[in-house]
């Protein structure tokens, strides 16, 4: 049987929240008597196998994430583990890790080399990169330059043109006008049928059925159902009464 791309075992989260900075400086020492501990997560288990496409679904503050984080490896549990067997593209914050002052271009190089792609590979995907993004004579332009939009497009464009494993989309087809929206759209829709494994985090219930056969509910940082998408949502709505 084939080991899942994407494993929880009763993972759980706890952040430390401090009342301000001096008190988190303090930390470093001992342990200030305003923290307190907040539990984003809680003994969530569960496995994803590959070529698997699973929307995340839940209220602000449920834990949605955290789960995405430690996927992309930004965190990691206080408990349990998370295990992930492939390349992890997320498209979350788009515009995460460019830089500037280097021009859209050289920015597709840096963000190969922070995924850990090599020189040969990013030079195969460059011009689909660029032919994606749309921002004309501007990748050759300090990023500085840009407007908000035209780093988002140029983040989407190198995160679902690097051929991952697994595609972790947070919200993200809210980039651009209609048209490139559609774009955006169509290409995750061939990512799910090149069997990639999708997790896909959306308030929009229409569209996390139209892309996902499965759905993992969370409230409150547990796990609280995971199954069938209409069912999931059914559960969902059911417990917002």
């Amino acid at each position: 049987m084939e080991e899942p791309i994407i494993s929880f075992d009763n993972v759980s989260k706890v952040y430390t929240l401090y009342k301000n900075d001096r008190d988190r400086m303090k930390a470093l020492f001992v342990r200030p008597k305003t923290a307190k501990d907040h539990r984003a997560l809680s003994k969530v288990s569960f496995k994803i196998n590959r070529g698997e496409s699973v929307g995340i679904i839940g209220d602000n503050g449920a834990g949605k994430s955290t789960l995405l984080k430690m996927i992309t490896g930004v965190s990691f549990p206080t408990e349990g583990t998370v295990t992930v067997n492939g390349k992890v593209a997320a498209l979350l914050e788009l515009t995460a890790g460019f830089s500037l002052e280097m021009t859209g271009r050289e920015n597709i190089y840096l963000k190969g080399y922070i995924l850990g792609l090599k020189d040969d590979f990013i030079k195969t995907i460059e011009e689909d990169i660029v032919d994606f993004a749309q921002i004309g004579d501007y990748i050759d332009q300090p990023v500085r330059t840009y407007s908000s939009g035209m780093k988002m497009r140029l983040g989407f464009a190198i995160n679902v043109n690097i051929d991952p494993d697994i595609l972790v989309i947070d919200e993200a087809l809210s980039v651009g006008d209609a048209k490139f929206k559609k774009k955006c759209k169509d290409k995750i829709s061939s990512i799910i049928k090149e069997g990639k494994t999708v997790l896909y985090v959306s308030h929009s219930k229409e569209s996390v059925k139209e892309m996902c056969p499965r759905s993992i509910y969370l409230k409150k940082g547990e796990l609280i159902f995971d199954g069938p998408t209409v069912e999931a949502l059914k559960v969902y709505t059911e417990q917002k009464k």
